[in-house]
């Protein structure tokens, strides 16, 4: 009786059980391959990109298992739907490259806070004014609450816009109002973004 070393009977199970998984590949990020693909005809880009043209199912995934890789559905909305024979983990990993390179490039635009109130002192108003200028010109808006307590709330509008002004006149970027003077919970409210 001959008995098999390790080498030898990873040799003929190895191939069995990557074959196996492949076939039952899950749904990851809405990725159909292989066995999941119901198109009963194809579009099939080769590994390099060369083009197969139109296949049936079954003889683009016999292609794919010859060259020992995976069938992967790109444009399941196109006419027939565009498969390419890849590496199913080569694949997963380009799709999450380019997700995080259009994260990074996409600029998210934050809503910065300016609090004052009707007493305000000149200095802390042009300070907190530099502080605007230099968001805004960072590309984030601004929004200025004027903080009124009590009675306050109940004083002449056209007083409290002119106490909101006040700091706009002090803001050092070019700015335009996004959203015009509204009452809030806290008082009033508006906010400003770069030109």
């Amino acid at each position: 009786m001959r008995v098999l070393f390790f080498h030898e009977i990873s040799s003929i199970i190895l191939p069995v059980i990557i074959h196996k998984q492949r076939n039952n590949l899950k749904d990851t990020d809405a990725v159909i391959a292989n066995q999941r693909i119901k198109a009963p005809e194809l579009r099939v880009i080769g590994p390099q990109g060369e083009n197969f043209d139109v296949m049936k199912r079954d003889d683009a995934l016999k292609k794919a298992i010859e060259l020992g890789l995976d069938l992967i559905m790109i444009s399941p909305g196109a006419n027939p739907p565009v498969a390419k024979i890849t590496d199913y983990g080569k694949f997963l990993y380009e799709q999450k490259k380019k997700a995080r390179q259009t994260k990074a490039k996409a600029h998210t635009v934050e809503v910065k806070n300016v609090q004052i109130k009707p007493g305000t002192s000149d200095n802390d108003l042009s300070m907190k004014a530099r502080k605007a200028s230099e968001w805004l010109s960072e590309g984030h808006r601004v929004k200025i609450d004027l903080f009124l307590r009590g009675r306050i709330k109940y004083m002449d509008q056209s007083f409290l816009k002119e106490r909101l002004e006040r700091i706009l006149k002090l803001v050092s970027v070019d700015y335009k109002v996004a959203d015009d003077t509204k009452k809030s919970p806290k008082g009033l409210s508006l906010i400003i973004e770069k030109k």
